[in-house]
Formats: structure tokens, sequence, C-alpha cells
């Protein structure tokens, strides 16, 4: 692993080696003191073993005044190299025996006199030619214990001064090379982080980061991340003033795209759900919108670019409100666009709708581990309403090259339909569900008809870049093509197709109808009565369609589980469960309804009493309002899809939280998770996961709630449904206007030919 050694590690290192470097200075007379002491105490054992091992034999010898034998054994003594000198004194003090090396000078008195009670003592003398380690026994009669001698033993300690200096350099060295080693794993230690943190900071800057919800990051790098994304949020804004550029995109900002850039052009949407229902409620009709997300991007952009809008219609009285020519004019309060009904038998429906779609396409994409059930009679009918709904588009179509925004997986077949009538039509088909894997699609019997299809669209937009290389692998599987990687297109029998993420969003709330925190303290109030919890109660809300990939049940599983590792939650905290009847006519659904209704039984039951429910489960429709109401009383939204291609459920419910409280609780296997970064990221299959997250909602502190929220809102603001349209419809112009420099260059050629 190569290392550079950039001139920042030198703040690791001086301080480290200076801090070092003065402790081994300051550690020089402490250790010269401790050696001296060890020294000392082990030359003072030497000489207490020396002078017992003297003083028999020699207390014979003086009691028998044999001087040469004890000068031989004086003589025999010092030839240890430490012993220096040695001699034996009468009780008056003066020498009788000596070495030759005893010096004159150190007499007989060189330490303090003995008392009676003592045989010998000991000391350190500091001597001009060296330190000496005298030692004084004295020698006493067996017999009558009188004393009849004292023995001086000299010992040389000049050996002592080498061996501190030696050992003082041996620490100084030692500390020496734990500055080295320390510097270096400092270094390394510096230089693996730094690279991680770089690595991941690039990731952010490229957008290619996700988070990891079973490794996440401490909670610090959480806020330095936000921090970071806040800032190039801020150089961006400030990159495109500077540019001249929209710092928002607003409904009148997309009108003067489409009178800049697409004058004259017609904007025709096609989906299946229509974005108003007409219904009967006795003799009255009613209208309704429905729960879809779908509806909620889409409608907005219609009322900001007029067009036609063609749809299934659905609605009991549907064909009363209608022209001779089926349209509409909506929205009712305020006409903008035009809706165009088409009609189905009940077996169409049945086929293509809750056949073909939502029994194979829906399972299909989803990874949700439900099997995906193909019937030749369904596909049959999904081609026909497919072929409906394209000469309902070229019946529209006042020109013949309008743009056509073609909506989800029930109009697959529809592009390639279109374009074989009107060639010139700009065809944007954006896929709002996840595409899968191609293993996985080549399940579909018709997966090369289905991708036929959809390569006759001019743009074909999917919310994450993950999506598109899935749709771009299976292709390159199943059809022969031309596919350009870098530019991400694909060339099939001469039609060019290009495959852009556009991460769909919602219609940020106009600032004048934004409710403020003090509406938001009365809806609190006012959805607790509502449903029957206690005013002081903590809010959890979940909205969704009664879908088995939106992981309602592990949501309540967590619920159950939090509740058992918290037991002081028990009685304090409710999950308000808001979940619109969905597909209800399909087996599949009906027995997840069982099950979803049965599970909240029983946690009810277990956790539950009189007045005290943890679930309150909600299979009902319930109006954009009351929806908008929930979100504002809530204390934390869960949005646990098991897969999902953006969800924006989690992106309202953070709109509608201008007081900047309340915790999105958000899964990995969501769209959105790759832009709110924010929110409390979980693997919903991981319940233990989903419980902890849980609670830290309900316990996070004000003040984080706000950094996040904030953080959240001001990315949604930014990148709202506007900015998503405008981005495939300015995509569409410059695609547009290629062709007709294409085609002017072409008639030129011929001309100039001719």
């Amino acid at each position: 692993m190569h290392i550079r050694f950039p001139h920042q590690y030198l703040r690791f290192i001086l301080p480290l080696a200076i801090v070092l470097g003065l402790f081994a200075l300051a550690a020089g007379p402490i250790v010269d003191n401790l050696t001296q002491r060890w020294f000392v105490r082990d030359m003072d054992n030497r000489s207490q073993l020396l002078a017992s091992a003297l003083e028999e034999p020699l207390s014979e010898l003086i009691l028998k005044h044999d001087s040469r034998k004890i000068q031989q054994l004086f003589n025999k003594a010092i030839k240890d190299e430490r012993l220096y000198s040695i001699a034996l004194c009468d009780p008056d003090n003066n020498i009788l025996y000596k070495t030759a090396t005893y010096q004159d000078q150190f007499g007989c008195q060189t330490l303090k006199q003995h008392e009676n009670t003592d045989r010998a003592a000991s000391g350190l003398l500091h001597l001009p030619q060296g330190p000496v380690y005298i030692t004084e026994r004295l020698i006493k009669n067996e017999e009558n214990e009188t004393t009849i001698g004292k023995l001086i033993l000299i010992q040389d300690m000049r050996f002592m001064q080498s061996r501190t200096a030696s050992t003082r350099m041996w620490i100084i060295i030692t500390f020496g090379l734990l500055a080295v080693i320390i510097s270096a794993l400092t270094i390394l230690i510096a230089h693996l982080t730094w690279r991680g943190w770089n690595r991941s900071m690039k990731q952010i800057i490229r957008g290619e980061r996700r988070q990891m919800p079973d490794n996440p990051p401490s909670p610090e790098f959480e806020h330095l991340l936000g921090e970071i994304r806040s800032l190039m949020r801020d150089v961006t804004l400030e990159q495109r003033e500077a540019e001249n550029l929209p710092q928002t995109w607003n409904p009148d900002r997309l009108r003067t795209l489409l009178h800049d850039k697409l004058a004259g052009d017609e904007i025709m949407v096609v989906s299946n759900r229509e974005p108003y229902i007409h219904t009967r409620s006795g003799d009255a009709i009613q209208i309704l919108r429905p729960a879809s997300g779908l509806v909620t991007a889409v409608e907005p952009v219609m009322r900001a670019c007029s067009g036609t809008w063609i749809a299934h219609g659905a609605g009991l009285a549907d064909r009363e409100t209608v022209d001779s020519q089926d349209h509409i004019r909506v929205p009712p309060e305020n006409p903008s666009y035009t809706l165009r009904r088409v009609w189905l038998t009940q077996e169409e429906e049945q086929g293509y709708y809750y056949g073909f779609a939502n029994e194979g396409l829906w399972p299909l994409c989803h990874i949700a581990h439900v099997r995906p059930v193909f019937r030749a009679s369904d596909w049959e009918q999904y081609v026909k309403v497919n072929q409906y709904f394209a000469d309902a588009v070229i019946q529209e179509a006042k020109t013949d090259n309008p743009v056509i925004l073609v909506q989800d997986y029930h109009f697959a077949l529809l592009p390639r339909m279109v374009n074989e009538i009107l060639p010139k039509a700009t065809i944007l088909t954006f896929w709002h569900i996840p595409w899968p894997n191609p293993e996985s699609f080549g399940i579909c019997p018709w997966r090369e008809e289905i991708l036929e299809g959809l390569l006759g669209s001019t743009i074909l937009g999917f919310h994450t870049p993950y999506h598109c290389k899935n749709f771009i692998e299976t292709v390159d599987r199943y059809l022969e093509t031309r596919i350009e990687h870098e530019d991400s297109t694909i060339s099939y029998n001469s039609k060019l197709t290009q495959i852009r993420p556009y991460p769909i969003s919602i219609a940020w709330p106009d600032p004048d109808e934004q409710t403020g925190e003090t509406a938001i303290s009365e809806a609190r109030q006012a959805v607790r009565r509502q449903f029957g919890i206690a005013s002081d109660t903590l809010l959890g809300v979940g909205v969704d369609r009664l879908d088995y990939t939106k992981g309602i049940i592990e949501r309540f599983e967590a619920t159950e589980r939090m509740l058992e590792r918290h037991p002081d939650m028990i009685g304090r905290f409710t999950l308000l469960q808001i979940a619109a009847p969905s597909r209800s006519s399909l087996d599949e659904y009906q027995l997840f309804e069982n099950r979803v209704s049965e599970l909240a039984s029983r946690i009810n039951a277990r956790f539950g009493h009189h007045h005290y429910q943890p679930i309150i489960l909600k299979t009902a429709h319930h109006t954009s309002d009351e929806v908008r109401q929930i979100y504002r009383a809530a204390d934390a939204c869960l949005v646990t899809s098991l897969h999902d291609g953006m969800n924006l459920v989690a992106k309202e419910f953070v709109a509608e939280r201008s007081d900047g409280h309340g915790v999105l609780i958000l899964s990995q296997f969501t769209g959105a998770a790759r832009e709110l970064h924010e929110a409390l990221i979980i693997n919903p299959y991981n319940i233990e996961m989903g419980a902890e997250a849980l609670y830290r909602a309900l316990t996070m502190p004000e003040a984080e709630q706000r950094d996040r929220m904030n953080a959240m809102r001001g990315l949604i603001k930014e990148h709202n449904v506007y900015r998503w349209a405008g981005s495939m419809l300015t995509d569409a112009a410059r695609l547009r206007n290629r062709e007709r420099i294409q085609q002017r260059i072409t008639s030129y050629s011929k001309k100039y030919r001719h």
C-alpha cells in the first residue's frame, strides 16, 4: 500500500515527539536516582555477605595475632574487582592491618561511631576520585562478646556512574523507538481513516452512497453527512444563481419552460388511475381523489401544463359526468386541464388490471416473496386494453408530434403502438415501480414483447440509477440491440431510446397554505380525539394502500417487539395505521388483509386494555386533507416497504412538518432512502432494528429532530415534482430540437443533391 507523507501528518508526529522528548529529559534525574538506589542496595547486600564471611576466620586470627595470615586473607579478598581495599582497626581506632590500596585518608572513623548495639554500618561517600561504598563491621570475641577490632571494607562504585549513563541512554533510545513506532501507527491510522472518509465524501458528492442500516454510521458521522449535504445544496444554489438558473421549481417555472422549450406543443398524460373519480352517495354524486402516489405526483404537473389526461373511468358516476367525447374539465374547483376517460368491460379490467398487471407484473417487479401469476387470457386483455389507450392517444392528438407522458407498468405496450402511428411523437414513459434484474424478469412469458413496447419510448425513466441499470441489462439479455452505456441509450429497430433516472417527488406546499405550529398543535389534539387516543400519548403513523409490498406486517411486529423490550412505552405509544383498501377482489390481497387484521388484534389483546390500544387499524379511504392532518399530528411516520420504487408518503410527511418536529423511519428498500439520508434508515425484515429505530424516534431530542427534518425539507423543497417533470420535459425538448435540426440537414442535403 502506497502511503504519501503530506505535511498534515506532522500535526500528529511533532506534538508526540515533543512530549516524549520532554518526558525522556525529565526522566533522566529520576532514572539516576532509581539506579543509584538499586546499586547501593545491591552493594550493601554484597558487603554484608562479604563481611559476614570474613568475620569468623578474622576473629580467630586476631586472637592468635597471626598477622601474616590476616594479610593473606585481605589480599585474597581484594581480588574481587569491586572490592577496592580492606583495613582492620583496633578498638581504639588505630589501623592494625590494611591492604596496599587502603588510603590513609580513610582512617578508622569513616562513618559515625557505632552504638553499643550495632555490629555494622555502611554508607556511600563521594570522593574526588569517584564514589566509594564503605562498610564497617565490628569484630567481637565470641566467648565474652567483647570488641576486638573493626573491619572496614571499601568498594569502588565508579561502575555505578557508567551503568547509570548506559541505563539513561537505553531509556532515551526506548522512548525514541516508541516515538517512531507510535508515529508510524498514527500515520497509518490517520491515512486509513482519511482514505475511508475521502471515499465516503466522494460517494456522497457523486450521489453513489447508500446508507447501510445493518452497519449504520455513528451519530457524529450522521451529523457530518447532513452538514456536507446541506453545504453541497448551498453550493449548487449559488452556482445556479451565478448561471442565472432557477433555484426552485414551481408551476410558473414549469409553464415558462413549456413556453420557451415546447412552445405550441401539446402535453398528454396516460395512466390507468384517474385523478378524480365520480361516485354516488345515495342520489348525490361525490368527487374523490384516489390514494395514489402517481396522482399525487402527476396531477400538479397537469395543472401547470394544461393538456389532456387519459385514464380509465372506473367511478360509478363517471359516465354521467363526461360529455359526448368522454371529456370532463378538472379540477372541479378550478378547471385547468381535460380528463379523457376510457371505458373497459369487467372482463377487460379483470384480465388487464387485476390479472396481468397486478398478479403478474406487480409481484414480478417487487421482491416481496409473492409468486407472480401469468395467464394467456390476462395477456390477451392486457394487449387489448393497451391498444384501447393507444387509440385514445391518437384520437386526442391534435398534431402529429405531441409530447406524451405514459405512466407506469399498466401500459408497457402502448409506446410502441403509438410510435407506429405517430412516429414524430415524443413519448416519455415513466416506470413507477422497481425494475427487477434480468433473471427475475425472465420469468415473464412475454418478456420480449414488453421490452419492445417500452423501447417505443423516446425517454424511459425510472426512480433510481439501479433500476435503469437493471433495465439495460435486461434488454441486453433478451433483445438484439445496440446499447451505448456512456449515454444510456438503446437503439432498437432504428428507434433510439434514452434511459434516465428521474426521482419523482411531490408538490411543495404553498407557504400561504402551509399550516403553522399552532395548527399543528391543534391537529395533534384533533387526531387524538378522533381516534380515541389519550392526549399525552406518543403517536406513530403509517399511511399505505393495503398491499403486501408495504411492510405493514413487519411494521406491526416491530411495534410489538418495541413494547416487549421497552414496557415503559405500553400505554404511552399508539401506532395509527391508515390502510386504504386496494385490489380487494384478488385472493392474495384478501388473505393479506386478514393477516393484518388478525395481527393487530393479537397485539392489542396482548398489550391493550379498556382505554388503550397499541395499534389502531383503519382500512378505509381518507381524503388528502385528513391524511395531511394525521401527518401533522404524528411523532413518527413509519415507511417500511419491502420494495418500492420511490414512496411519496415519506416525502408528504416531511413536507407537512413545518414545525421541524417528527421523525421519519424509512425502509432501505425504497427509492426515497437514496435521497432522505436524515431519516432513520432500517431493514424492515430485521424486526429488532425496526423496534430500536421506533424507540429511538420516540425518544429523540427535539434539537436532533429539527436538524434532521430541516435537512430533508430543504431537499424535498428543491427536488419537487415540478423539477421531476421539468427534467423530463427539458430532455424531451432537447431531443425534439435535435430531431428538427437533423430534419433540416436532411432537407438541405436532398435539395443540394437535386
